[in-house]
């Protein structure tokens, strides 16, 4: 009973305290782990002590895996090489550097021992790097980079701390030993969690449900990470391998109704534990304080140590990223900027080195006989609350003053209508090759619906300031009809007179359409406030010989005023000048005016919108 209350106030600990700090605008990990700590010298609070299975076995694998299938397979593959050395090279770098620092100041510790913590101290969190970086809008390439590093460096340090301890054990590792143990470690991790692919993917075609398939999911990242270690391989490796893979083929390996429940699965599991794992790790403070202050050590020299092992992870960091950008990765052009990441990317990449659970539960492996291990626990609880807290506090103020862009929501909306208008020009081309008797106008309603999803898109960049787009009317509407129609099924379903497996089915068509309507909704609040150059990286012959030109002061569609019609958003054809409406508008003028005179491409003539498209290639510069 007890641990079931312990659970059931941890759960309402992370959601009041994360609802709270999204009111005040806080960070929730900051927030969280200042929450824990002052609870954990409450004496109404019960003391919890963490131990390192619950966190390897119980709390890493999920997080891993829900972050692994969020993450790009193409993006991850596209930045290896700084995503390994800051994953391998970054970890063996600052482990042996924090091991020097410790032997330092606390000459009783064995060499093996002050490796050991500097193995535990050395891999950035996972969560706290995709929690706090994405929050605060970095760009997506140092957040691919940081994501792909701190799902791969707990194998690394891992494996360095087993290598460790079992050197201060006194079996008399050397480096041929370290060299394999890694190796198998590594490799095995990487065929455990292909395995697991191919056997789940085979799985999934076979079942097709959406609710198996989903506690399908819930199964794979524990087996993944179990089988592996039961054979003395890197289960992280094995569960962010089997992630990666199956979130990247998700779409040709599951149903539209599975991805969505499964997705939406995963990202609760997330929020619960990644929330938790914070708080939890707040509630450590009180033990290993006192455990600390009954040290024969005096509290300067405890201090000392703790403050060098927090400013040496920090240090080595930025000693490793510098010298690792310019002297190996090299890195070429940004596809979102068209220019080489500037030094100031380096420099935030080398600041986002925040530390998290892992580092805590890695700690705890240490053994009870350990020589000041006491003081070893409260210097990676410092390093854990001081990175958290000195870099993802500053990391926004640094990104601001170093005026590193965000993602831009503008150049997301172009990008999706390109990808929109490509995918719709498949479609099409597929409806041209099939074969069909379409007496009742199938045809025209697929074509029409293809139009609509395009428009919104489109219209999601700019519109005429003042007036209501097509697309935004269509919401505004259709929500307010969608209310009317679940008040109905609601009376209907009070009623008992239909089913209710049927009144539920019919409210979850319903909720999918009006998800569907507040998500673009949401979408369009955000490209209110967004300017800047957008790029979607594709390009044409046509691109290249029209660029842009300055557009008319106060632009109208003179076809429009003749016809007595209003228009949406003007365009301007790049060879003749000619400003037209959209096709959202409802003459179209600007489309028709390609097809009288073929001339390719044009541009929006809208204030703060600075792309071009070819009507010919389906492309935007």
């Amino acid at each position: 009973m007890d641990v079931a209350l312990l659970l059931c106030g941890l759960a309402v600990g992370v959601l009041v305290v994360t609802a709270v700090a999204e009111r005040i605008d806080v960070p929730a990990p900051f927030l969280l782990i200042a929450v824990g700590v002052a609870a954990s010298y409450a004496p109404q609070v019960p003391q919890v002590y963490l131990d390192h299975d619950v966190v390897l076995l119980g709390l890493l694998p999920p997080l891993l895996y829900a972050a692994a299938q969020q993450t790009s397979l193409v993006d991850f593959n596209t930045n290896r090489r700084p995503i390994l050395l800051l994953s391998i090279g970054l970890v063996i770098f600052t482990a042996v550097g924090v091991a020097v620092v410790v032997h330092w100041l606390l000459p009783g510790v064995s060499w093996a021992v002050a490796l050991a913590l500097g193995a535990v101290v050395a891999p950035p969190d996972a969560v706290a790097a995709t929690a706090i970086g994405r929050r605060i809008g970095l760009p997506r390439r140092i957040v691919t980079i940081l994501e792909g590093e701190s799902l791969l460096n707990d194998a690394t340090a891992l494996v360095l701390l087993r290598t460790a301890l079992a050197a201060a054990a006194g079996t008399g590792l050397d480096a041929w030993g370290v060299s394999l143990d890694f190796v198998v470690a590594a490799g095995g991790g990487v065929l455990v969690g292909v395995l697991f692919y191919v056997v789940v993917a085979w799985v999934r075609r076979m079942l097709g449900d959406p609710v198996l398939e989903s506690a399908l999911s819930l199964v794979v990242p524990f087996a993944a990470y179990l089988a592996a270690e039961e054979v003395h391989a890197s289960g992280v490796l094995a569960v962010v391998v089997a992630g990666l893979l199956l979130g990247h083929r998700a779409p040709v390996l599951q149903t539209a109704q599975s991805r969505i429940a499964e997705r939406l699965n995963w990202r609760t599991v997330a929020f619960v534990l990644e929330n938790a794992v914070f708080l939890l790790i707040g509630l450590q403070a009180w033990w290993i304080v006192e455990g600390a202050a009954e040290s024969d050590l005096g509290a300067g020299r405890i201090a000392a140590v703790c403050a060098a092992v927090l400013a040496a992870v920090v240090v080595l960091r930025m000693m490793w990223v510098f010298p690792a950008r310019y002297l190996i990765v090299r890195p070429g052009a940004d596809p979102d900027t068209g220019s080489v990441p500037p030094w100031t990317y380096t420099f935030l990449l080398g600041w986002a080195g925040m530390r998290g659970v892992v580092t805590l539960a890695a700690a705890f492996v240490l053994p009870e006989d350990t020589e000041y291990r006491e003081v070893l626990l409260l210097a990676a609880l410092t390093v854990v609350a001081g990175t958290l807290f000195l870099q993802g506090t500053t990391l926004p103020w640094l990104a601001r003053r170093l005026q590193v862009p965000s993602p831009d929501p503008a150049e997301d909306a172009l990008a999706r209508a390109t990808l929109l208008q490509q995918a719709s020009k498949a479609a099409l081309h597929e409806l041209d090759q099939l074969e069909y008797d379409d007496r009742h106008g199938a045809v025209d309603l697929i074509r029409q619906r293809l139009d609509q999803r395009n428009f919104a898109a489109w219209e999601r960049l700019a519109t005429v300031e003042g007036q209501e787009s097509p697309s935004d009317l269509y919401a505004r509407v259709r929500l307010a009809t969608l209310a009317a129609e679940r008040r109905r099924v609601l009376e209907i379903r009070s009623s008992g007179s239909v089913p209710a497996d049927v009144v539920a089915d019919v409210l979850a068509m319903l909720d999918v359409e009006e998800s569907m309507l507040d998500v673009a909704a949401e979408e369009r609040r955000e490209l209110r406030a967004s300017a800047g150059t957008r790029r979607t990286g594709l390009t044409c012959a046509d691109l290249e010989q029209y660029p842009a030109v300055e557009t008319p002061e106060d632009p109208e569609c003179q076809s429009c005023l003749e016809e007595g019609t209003h228009w949406v958003a003007l365009r301007q054809c790049l060879a003749c000048g000619r400003i037209g409406c959209c096709d959202s508008s409802p003459g179209r003028h600007a489309t028709a005016h390609f097809h009288e005179t073929s001339h390719p491409v044009m541009q929006s003539a809208e204030p703060g919108e600075d792309w071009r498209w070819c009507y010919v290639h389906h492309t935007t510069g």
